[in-house]
């Protein structure tokens, strides 16, 4: 069984970044947030301007953040395998993200696997840090210039 609590937060917050919902985004998120999204850079991406630019360009597109659909198509996520961990006032969940997005060539799904720390600050629950990987087979040595 999930905690409840950390359960609805996890859906608050995702919710904010799915609706591009800067307000409930920032009331959800630490300024000092700490992330590592593979697809765009290797180094570790800090605090909220990245995202903020991110879902502002998204909601003038009518898109989903992350999603490849058509601006305005109808997207579905779902957190397969999620895992939540509760230890007094932090929480780490873990799942494979899978953002499902209507496109013109049919549905779409991108998988990712991410693991999210959040932690209660003045009595209100915040992500502190977002890891993202691959959900596919990489190689476990980098490929070589011959």
């Amino acid at each position: 069984m999930h905690d409840p609590e950390i359960l609805a937060f996890l859906h608050e917050h995702l919710d904010s970044v799915m609706h591009n919902d800067l307000e409930a985004y920032h009331a959800t998120t630490s300024p000092d947030l700490t992330l590592y999204e593979w697809w765009v850079t290797p180094q570790r991406i800090d605090g909220l301007p990245f995202h903020d630019f991110m879902m502002e360009a998204n909601a003038r597109r009518g898109s989903v953040f992350g999603a490849e659909g058509k601006p305005g198509g109808a997207v579905r996520l779902d957190l397969a395998n999620l895992h939540i961990q509760r230890y007094g006032e932090a929480a780490i969940a873990s799942y494979t993200m899978l953002l499902s997005a209507e496109t013109p060539a049919g549905v779409m799904v991108d998988a990712h696997n991410e693991s999210r720390v959040m932690v209660k600050l003045d009595g209100r629950w915040q992500v502190v840090h977002v890891h993202k990987s691959p959900a596919y087979n990489a190689p476990h040595v980098p490929p070589s210039d011959h």
